[in-house]
């Protein structure tokens, strides 16, 4: 037994998650017995973001986990996750969705992955500005990639205590899902996730429009580092 009830924590969070909702367990920097601990809870998402953790990890743990690759990623590191990653949550450069397509490629298989967004005021935040996003699937090299789909769009909201910020921003967010949809999507049922909400403001997330929720914290504890 873990010293952290992660069983507890863990159904807290599903209970205030709706239908249509999933949750991603981020488990970065937790040892694999929390995750464990997790997935005998009934728990298959997990999301990781070092590439040396992960591959630990995925030797160790059940091979039915679905491995999300959360946070920033570089584009030398694609070639070692690409076998076995289920989901890439953050692509911010038309340079990364090449080389995840090319290395997915070489091991036949297609990755999902999500544009990120930079809609928060904070500068340190990686992402696609709105305009930069229009412009990446506007110029339509993507859909000559047939390794890698895009599955929708993610974000993190400012860091802030501002509840109505928050909530402006993942609206922002939501109002340009809609309009990449209906015009780039609209009969491709895989661009559906919209990805917000984090262990502090999930709950406002689900408010808007989100249908997949990052909470690490909040379930496992504080950070093994």
């Amino acid at each position: 037994m873990t010293d952290v009830d992660v069983a507890k924590n863990l159904h807290q969070v599903l209970e205030c998650l709706p239908d249509g909702v999933r949750l991603v367990a981020i488990s970065k920097y937790h040892p694999a017995e929390y995750i464990q601990e997790a997935y005998d809870e009934g728990q298959r998402v997990f999301g990781e973001s070092h590439e040396q953790e992960l591959k630990m990890k995925v030797a160790t743990l059940p091979n039915d986990i679905e491995w999300h690759f959360i946070g920033h990623l570089q584009t030398n590191k694609v070639k070692y996750i690409a076998p076995y990653i289920s989901m890439i949550e953050a692509v911010d450069s038309l340079r990364l969705l090449r080389e995840i397509d090319k290395q997915a490629a070489r091991n036949n298989r297609v990755i999902d992955v999500l544009l990120e967004l930079h809609v928060a005021q904070e500068a340190t935040k990686y992402g696609l500005t709105i305009d930069q996003c229009r412009q990446l699937l506007e110029d339509g090299e993507w859909r000559k990639m047939h390794n890698v789909r895009i599955a929708g769009l993610m974000m993190m909201a400012s860091n802030v205590d501002d509840e109505e910020q928050i909530r402006r921003e993942m609206t922002i967010a939501a109002d340009f899902f809609d309009e990449v949809k209906s015009k780039y999507f609209t009969d491709d049922d895989h661009f559906r996730e919209r990805s917000w909400g984090m262990s502090h403001d999930y709950k406002i997330a689900v408010e808007c429009r989100s249908t997949m929720v990052r909470v690490g914290t909040g379930i496992f504890g504080p950070r093994v580092y």
